[in-house]
C-alpha cells in the first residue's frame, strides 16, 4: 500500500488576509442594518468576524475609523457625475434623487451619516468637491456652497426615511370628522399621486421647491 503524503503547505504568506477593510465595513454595515447604531461595536463586529478584538485593532484603530469606512462606502453609491455635464439644478435634481434612493436602503445609517465628520474621508469629500464645483462653475458665490448643500441633504436623508413610512401614516381614522381640512388634503394627495409613491411624490414635489428657490438666490447674487 503506497502512503498518502500531505501536501506541504506553500510558503510565504497566505493569498489575502482574514480580515480587510472590506470585510470590516461590510461587518460593521450588516450589525447596523440588524441592530442600528447602538449596536455597532467593536466587540460586535469581532463577534460578527469571527475574530479576536485584538485582531480587529490591527486594522481598525476605532470604531470611529470604520465608521469613516462605512461613510466612505455608502457615499461611492450616490451618483454625482452630472455635476460635471449637466446644469447645476439638472445636476442637484440628479443627485438628490440618486442620494435618496441610497440612503432609503441604508435608512439606519442616516443619524449616524448625517452628523459625521468628513475628516480623512476621501470618497465622501471626493464627491462634496465635486459638488462644490459644480455650484461654483454656475457662478454660486463661495460663501453659499456649503449652505446649499447642507440644506439639500437635511431634506434628502429626511426623505430617505420617508419611503420606509407606512402607506396610512397620515390616516385620520375615527378622529376625521375632527380634522377635515386636513383628512381631505390627505386624501387629495392621494388622488393626485396616482400610481407614484406617495414618498415619490412628496420627495418630488419639495425638490421641485427647493431647486426654484436656490434658482432664486443664485439670480439674487448674480
Amino acid at each position: 500500500m503506497t502512503t498518502a503524503h500531505p501536501t506541504p503547505r506553500r510558503a510565504g504568506r497566505p493569498p489575502r488576509s482574514v480580515l480587510s477593510k472590506e470585510r470590516i465595513t461590510a461587518a460593521a454595515l450588516a450589525l447596523i442594518a440588524a441592530e442600528g447604531y447602538e449596536g455597532l461595536t467593536m466587540s460586535a463586529v469581532a463577534r460578527r468576524l469571527r475574530v479576536a478584538p485584538s485582531a480587529l485593532y490591527n486594522h481598525a484603530a476605532s470604531k470611529q475609523e470604520v465608521l469613516r469606512w462605512v461613510q466612505d462606502h455608502v457615499m461611492t453609491m450616490v451618483d454625482f457625475s452630472a455635476f460635471a455635464v449637466e446644469p447645476w439644478d439638472e445636476a442637484v435634481r440628479q443627485w438628490a434623487w440618486s442620494y435618496r434612493e441610497v440612503f432609503a436602503r441604508h435608512a439606519p445609517l442616516i443619524p449616524v451619516i448625517a452628523v459625521l465628520p468628513v475628516t480623512d474621508a476621501a470618497e465622501t469629500l471626493h464627491m462634496y468637491e465635486e459638488v462644490a464645483r459644480g455650484f461654483a462653475a454656475a457662478g454660486w458665490p463661495e460663501e453659499r456652497i456649503v449652505p446649499s448643500i447642507v440644506a439639500l441633504e437635511s431634506f434628502i436623508y429626511g426623505s430617505a426615511l420617508d419611503v420606509a413610512a407606512p402607506g396610512d401614516i397620515f390616516d385620520s381614522g375615527a378622529l376625521a370628522d375632527d380634522f377635515p381640512v386636513f383628512t381631505s388634503a390627505v386624501r387629495s394627495a392621494s388622488d393626485a399621486a396616482g400610481a407614484e409613491r406617495a414618498a415619490d411624490a412628496a420627495f418630488r414635489a419639495g425638490l421641485d421647491g427647493m431647486i426654484a428657490g436656490l434658482r432664486q438666490q443664485l439670480a439674487a447674487h448674480s
